[in-house]
């Protein structure tokens, strides 16, 4: 893998779909909005095939890309992608919007974004501009009309929704308390798949157990994380 390809880029906006929302009013869109300095949005895509997105210290998003088309499909849209994630048969759906200074700038960006995505799984395309990442329902809509409209519109027909799991984010510094050992957590979903297929694990940690090397490799991870804790 060229490791000048670009791996970073801001991006405007990144949102999560929450299903089950009651309120008319309220947008079934959790939002997060990039800002100027410390809470800018970052995309990441990192050597070992991770996905990251991040916001100043706290981490919005994580999910690795190796095995990646068994249980995730990437949708683009002008300058948003539409990411649908499946595992043990539950759903969720986030988008981001690439940042730029002005609109070819922020499709550029995503389309760079993509570039590097196809590396692991296919990207779909389709035409004409994302709806809308906020909505305002029209004045002559039915409470009824608008909820239907508002599901349809945002959660994306084409992408079929299923059932569907709410992901709160995590910072650094609690994920790394938690696989350290000194904070309970209830991981989301996603962090309970592994890439391995059956029956790949045992092979590979006699692998990592006869390398006289890997003792040594999980002392230095322990002290990194440790690390990490100070920062």
């Amino acid at each position: 893998m060229a490791t000048a390809q670009k791996s970073i880029w801001k991006l405007k906006r990144f949102g999560r779909f929450l299903p089950g929302s009651k309120d008319i009013c309220k947008n079934p869109w959790k939002m997060f909005e990039s800002n100027e300095g410390a809470d800018e949005l970052i995309l990441t895509i990192v050597e070992s095939g991770h996905m990251l997105v991040s916001q100043g210290q706290e981490l919005l998003e994580g999910l690795s890309l190796l095995n990646s088309p068994s249980f995730l499909k990437v949708q683009q849209k002008s300058d948003t992608l539409l990411f649908r994630v499946t595992v043990k048969g539950e759903s969720r759906l986030m988008r981001m919007q690439f940042g730029g200074s002005c609109r070819a700038e922020s499709l550029e960006e995503c389309r760079s974004a993509v570039l590097r995505l196809k590396e692991y799984l296919p990207v779909s395309s389709q035409g004409g501009a994302p709806p809308p990442l906020s909505y305002s329902p029209a004045p002559n809509q039915t409470p009824t009309e608008t909820t239907t409209l508002h599901q349809q519109t945002l959660a994306g027909e084409t992408m079929g929704l299923g059932p569907e799991v709410t992901q709160g984010s995590l910072s650094v510094k609690h994920l790394t308390q938690h696989f350290l050992g000194e904070r309970g957590l209830s991981l989301p979903l996603l962090y309970n798949h592994c890439v391995l297929q059956h029956g790949e694990m045992e092979p590979f940690l006699r692998l990592c157990l006869l390398d006289p090397s890997f003792p040594a490799f999980v002392e230095e991870v322990e002290g990194e994380l440790r690390r990490l804790l100070q920062d």
